[in-house]
């Protein structure tokens, strides 16, 4: 309901719920919708009408009025072959300790009366973190009646709740305290719901339910917008069924042509038996052995040899590999690949800033444990999402203290998007302000314009995507970042030989080096996943039949085949290649790196 409601011009900062109330008609019409298109289950325009979420717009006196016109309007928009749920939110946001424990319980009880009283078929409990605070919504609803609830986690590909409870145990548990229907929304797109249902290990003996999001939220020409398509949304909606899901729906980004698409895929669908569902764990990537303390035998490049990126590409080809930082505390895996790299002559490892908002290991850390230990070049990329001016500053100045000076400046994911949504996305520096600044410090001057004694020696990169309707348009934002300093671009992974030829021509007077960007394929999933979910990457359909249906090391060989032919397009046009490793497969990426030396002669 938020996301349409924001692409019907709504905006982002004021209560969706209090519309109930000012504008009944405008959410009457959106339920409509949802039900011409094939939805019998619909959700009340509820999920934050609650004392605590809406007393930050001064509206907890209308809590009762707003649950009740909630229903109505639902209740009036539909056939009597629809069931009216009653969406509930957490209070929380996975914040165990941000709102007291009596004030939560309040918060639910008297949502959760209104809603009941006014004659909602079900209740909703969607999108929580921990089964500490779903427990105690879910224990509360079964006080107030015997009305049939749903409960919904938003989990990440652990196989576990926030608060480390396994699913299967968390679903059990749940079941005891009288839930009917247990399962996941939100966070995620089709596929990570899908590893989600696939994590379960153990039985669940309840249905199962699953709202996915349409794939990965992108910030264009200002505005938020879903890149999983509606076909999408159908196709994935039979592997749930298959999966013995027995209600299958949408969260944010889906519109009733999606609904529209699910509905058409699993209509007249018959269900398996329980016996006869397959739920297979999902696929974990192997361990790798720990190599980091053969690290230290790496030395620096003597003689005259240059220092940095930008001029290694200008003499020669030049290969940047992206390693993702770990998102617990092991850096073992890390190092090992950084180490195999290496010793394939990689010449740097590039290291995202808590991409799509997931919180992982500090790039500065890691950067300086690669310059100890591996002794190669790391490249950092720097967020204006999470830092305000200060923090930048401070950031910056502790790079060029521990010796690291090649960065890349990207604006960074929303955080409501990642796994903490309830934290702030900053946003005080746009990529082009941001890379004037670093920049800046240069010439030896702060932020603020002050002196700081020394100037420091930054190569700044900025991001390019090129996986774009308009390549042109996209190429006189590129030229923006380089006028405001950018030394050399990295794009976004591209598929399509032909399209690196278009990027090669139109970029050609830029002035900076590209480094074209190249990510290996890991099974049949990844692909679709990539093609569907994920903003700005889009697979050629010869790509997707050639993975469909692999997994293990039979898709890791093919998607390293595809890459190496990927490779043959690029390396007459780009002196700069930038590997991406998936799923820290670092021996694909080591593969490929042999592969561009074997080809260039290096």
């Amino acid at each position: 309901m938020g996301t349409y409601l924001y692409q019907l011009g709504f905006p982002i900062g004021v209560s969706y719920e209090e519309l109930n109330v000012l504008r009944p008609e405008v959410i009457q019409n959106v339920h409509r919708l949802y039900y011409e298109a094939g939805a019998r289950i619909i959700e009340t325009n509820t999920y934050s009408a609650n004392l605590v979420k809406l007393a930050k717009y001064g509206l907890e006196d209308q809590m009762e009025a707003i649950n009740r016109a909630g229903v109505a309007i639902a209740r009036s928009a539909v056939g009597e072959d629809a069931f009216v749920i009653g969406s509930i939110g957490s209070v929380r946001d996975g914040k165990l300790n941000n709102v007291r424990t009596s004030k939560v319980e309040e918060a639910y009880e008297r949502q959760m009366t209104a809603l009941v009283e006014a004659g909602a078929d079900g209740l909703l409990l969607e999108t929580f973190y921990d089964l500490k605070e779903m427990k105690l919504a879910l224990s509360i609803a079964r006080k107030i009646g015997d009305i049939p609830v749903i409960c919904q986690f938003a989990v990440e590909d652990s196989g576990r709740t926030r608060d480390g409870v396994a699913l299967a145990d968390a679903f059990q548990q749940l079941k005891k305290l009288g839930a009917d229907v247990v399962g996941f929304n939100c966070h995620s797109g089709p596929n990570g719901i899908l590893k989600a249902v696939e994590s379960i290990e153990g039985p669940v003996h309840l249905p199962l339910s699953v709202y996915p999001n349409a794939g990965i939220p992108d910030y264009v020409d200002g505005k938020y917008s879903y890149s999983a398509g509606a076909q999408y949304f159908g196709e994935c909606a039979r592997r749930f069924a298959d999966r013995g899901v027995k209600i299958i729906g949408g969260c944010c980004g889906t519109t009733p042509e999606h609904v529209a698409a699910m509905a058409a895929a699993i209509e007249g669908y018959a269900p398996q038996s329980e016996a006869a569902i397959q739920r297979p764990k999902a696929a974990v990537a192997e361990s790798a052995p720990n190599q980091a303390s053969t690290a230290g035998k790496f030395s620096r490049t003597g003689g005259d040899a240059p220092q940095t990126i930008v001029d290694l590409v200008k003499q020669r080809h030049t290969v940047i590999v992206e390693l993702d930082p770990p998102r617990d505390l092991d850096i073992s895996r890390f190092m090992a690949g950084a180490a195999a790299l290496k010793a394939v002559n990689a010449d740097a490892i590039t290291m995202a800033d808590n991409s799509l908002a997931v919180t992982r290991m500090s790039n500065l850390a890691l950067g300086a444990l690669l310059r100890e230990q591996v002794d190669i070049t790391p490249l950092v990329h720097i967020a204006a999402r999470d830092r305000n001016l200060i923090g930048t500053q401070s950031h910056m100045m502790g790079l060029d203290a521990l010796g690291i000076n090649h960065v890349l400046a990207v604006t960074g994911d929303p955080a409501r998007f990642g796994d903490l949504p309830d934290s702030s996305s900053v946003y005080d520096l746009t990529s082009f302000e941001m890379i004037r600044m670093i920049k800046q410090l240069n010439e030896g001057t702060a932020f603020s314009g002050k002196p700081l004694k020394q100037k420091a020696n930054f190569i700044v990169g900025a991001a390019f995507n090129p996986n774009v309707k308009h390549l042109d348009k996209a190429v006189q934002r590129l030229e923006r970042k380089v006028s405001s300093g950018a030394d050399y671009i990295m794009t976004q992974p591209v598929y399509d030989p032909e399209l690196m030829v278009r990027i090669a021509e139109a970029t050609k007077n830029i002035g900076v080096p590209v480094f074209i960007g190249i990510m290996p394929l890991a099974n049949g999933r990844n692909a679709e996943y990539l093609h569907n979910e994920v903003p700005g990457i889009q697979l050629s359909d010869e790509v997707r039949k050639r993975m469909a249906g692999l997994e293990g090391e039979a898709g890791r060989a093919e998607g390293v085949r595809i890459a190496q032919e990927l490779l043959d397009a690029a390396l007459p046009h780009f002196n700069g290649i930038y590997l991406i490793t998936p799923f820290m497969y670092h021996d694909m990426a080591v593969q490929l790196t042999r592969y561009v030396w074997q080809k260039t002669k290096k």
